[in-house]
């Protein structure tokens, strides 16, 4: 059989294979809401990523890249790992010791573990000698995918519950991980806050506004000093703040990094933000739609910062650095990197494509380097000056680079 035959039948396969899962998705799911009488959106979404079977993270799928439904900072390049694993350096060298324990999870496929993985064995290698990586996985499609990416460093590498990091010394890793917790979503009508539900309606879902589900809600924003607008929709990621606490509560000694995208809450539940941040992704197209394409698309919200920082805190858990993207990877020496890879190439027009494609970490209008944000939090390791933070003032740019 020729090989594009091939492809084309493997690929008519993998599109069955979701549609008859989509099926017995939205069967699971009408039976949830008619035993509950209605769902809260966050376990409606939390069924269509999570469910064992058939949730969109779960199930066998391309899902990063040009044949799945979005990108990552890590899938742009592997310059954006190269600088984070310069970061864990100074980590380790702050933290002292024989080793240092990276723990990452909700890796995807694991691209940025190896670019990681790859940029300390070739530029710290005795670093790299004493290093754990440890990655924390529900996803058996994903877990089967890293194990394939990683056998070059296995190891330095293992899987592991979250119980399991009790007392790890060293930094909590995170990457587009908290925006794809399940989310309750709000309304504010005639005064009262109220809370969406999802129903069955004919062949499909439908959402029904009902008094909330858990006084939490009302808690977060009474616990921000804010209210929602009149009129206004919004998201509450009630399980990032409980997951905050628990990664606190697990590190014994060190840092937790979180890189996503969002903003710190008054900028998040601001009166001008009418609609909330819920999209949702299928084949590099964006929707507001998340009652259809059930289990076939992702579903994030933009993460809520403030509440991080201080369900943190909760923890014991010091707030070091919290910046833009862009700033986060200036500092860790995004420019330099740049130019020792133009060095390297020798081909104008793949300089330039280089270029052109490294921009979209960094660039705030129509890139990431804006909207996505990097939080640095440390447990007894003091108040040190991460590499990260080095004023873009002390940066040289050279001219026309971009």
């Amino acid at each position: 059989m020729p090989l594009s035959s091939s492809i084309e039948r493997g690929i008519r396969m993998n599109q069955e294979q979701a549609a008859a899962g989509q099926l017995k998705l939205e069967a699971f799911i009408r039976r949830r809401i008619a035993e509950a009488g209605g769902i809260t959106f966050a376990e409606y979404m939390g069924h269509c990523l999570y469910h064992p079977e058939y949730g969109y993270y779960m199930a066998p799928r391309e899902r990063i890249g040009k044949g799945g439904d979005f990108f990552t900072s890590s899938s742009v390049h592997s310059l954006f790992g190269r600088l984070v694993g310069r970061q864990f350096l100074q980590m380790g060298e702050l933290l002292g010791g024989d080793g240092f324990t990276v723990a990452e999870q909700g890796a995807g496929e694991g691209h940025l573990a190896l670019d990681i993985l790859d940029a300390l064995a070739e530029e710290s290698p005795e670093f790299y000698r004493t290093l754990r990586y440890r990655l924390v996985e529900i996803s058996p499609d994903n877990r089967d995918r890293q194990e394939r990416l990683l056998a070059a460093h296995r190891e330095r590498v293992e899987w592991c519950t979250l119980d399991e990091l009790q007392g790890m010394e060293g930094c909590f890793l995170s990457n587009e991980l908290v925006d794809a917790f399940p989310v309750h979503l709000v309304e504010k009508r005639d005064g009262a806050l109220l809370e969406v539900f999802v129903v069955s309606e004919g062949d499909g879902f439908a959402e029904e506004l009902r008094a909330p589900s858990t006084p939490d809600i009302a808690g977060r924003f009474t616990g921000l000093g804010m209210e929602l607008a009149e009129g206004n929709r919004a998201e509450v990621n009630l399980e990032s703040t409980r997951w905050m606490r628990r990664v606190g509560g697990l590190l014994g000694r060190g840092f937790v990094l979180t890189i996503d995208y969002g903003y710190p809450a008054a900028e998040l539940y601001s009166p001008l933000r009418r609609s909330g941040t819920l999209l949702c992704y299928h084949r590099h197209r964006t929707s507001e739609d998340p009652l259809r394409n059930v289990g076939l698309q992702d579903i994030t919200a933009h993460v809520d910062f403030t509440s991080l920082q201080n369900s943190g805190e909760e923890a014991g858990l010091d707030s070091l650095y919290f910046g833009h993207q862009y700033q986060f990877l200036l500092g860790l020496g995004f420019v330099e990197g740049l130019l020792q890879l133009q060095a390297r190439e020798t081909d104008e027009k793949r300089a330039r494509a280089l270029r052109l494609t490294l921009k979209n970490l960094i660039m705030p209008d129509g890139g990431m380097g804006e909207t996505f944000k990097a939080l640095v939090q440390g447990k007894g390791v003091g108040r040190p000056q991460l590499l990260c933070s080095r004023s873009i003032g002390d940066i040289s740019l050279p001219a026309g680079m971009f």
